[in-house]
């Protein structure tokens, strides 16, 4: 699915009906087995997007593996979810009912890239400064990608900082380009 709106009101609408059943911790434990289940399996996934497949098999399917393993809520609504043959958009609604979770917990996702693994003590202080700064609780998901070099990217929202050794040297590098100094002086 290419509407990210529509993903943000199924996720709004088991979000307020959650909340109102006061079910939400259970939802939302529900949802991320089945984001991890559409991660893992291809195959799923596949099952998901295929047009071919009839929304009564798929309902079937889905019945068969999820039954024993999620509540009566968030059972019926991915009946409404394959009825309404928007399950090709589940991850996404899966997510987007993430943020709504996050917000209403206070919580902020952090993503903390750095060259190499950092120490515990070293997130742990990164988490305690954001969390000073912003009055959120810090969930951070470290990410490990050497071609920065060194140093550490941090992206929590629209806020990114990017102090790794490759920016710094890309900057340097666009200084030197634009040097209005005479070459060969």
């Amino acid at each position: 699915m290419k509407n990210p709106k529509l993903s943000n009101r199924y996720a709004k609408a088991l979000y307020d009906f959650a909340i109102e059943k006061e079910q939400l911790e259970v939802v939302n434990k529900d949802l991320a087995l089945l984001r991890a289940a559409l991660k893992e399996d291809s195959q799923l996934q596949a099952v998901l997007n295929s047009p071919v497949i009839p929304p009564a098999k798929k309902h079937v399917l889905f019945g068969n593996v999820f039954r024993d393993q999620l509540s009566e809520t968030t059972f019926m609504f991915l009946d409404v979810i394959i009825r309404k043959k928007r399950e090709p958009a589940l991850a996404v609604i899966c997510d987007e009912f993430l943020k709504y979770y996050n917000d209403y917990h206070h919580i902020k996702v952090v993503t903390l890239t750095s060259a190499t693994p950092l120490s515990e003590e070293l997130v742990g202080n990164i988490r305690d400064l954001l969390a000073d700064k912003t009055g959120y609780t810090i969930d951070i998901h470290e990410v490990v990608q050497p071609d920065i070099i060194g140093g550490f990217r941090i992206k929590m929202d629209d806020y990114y900082l990017d102090a790794s050794i490759i920016a710094k040297l890309n900057r340097l590098r666009d200084e030197f380009a634009h040097n209005i100094y005479q070459v060969n002086f």
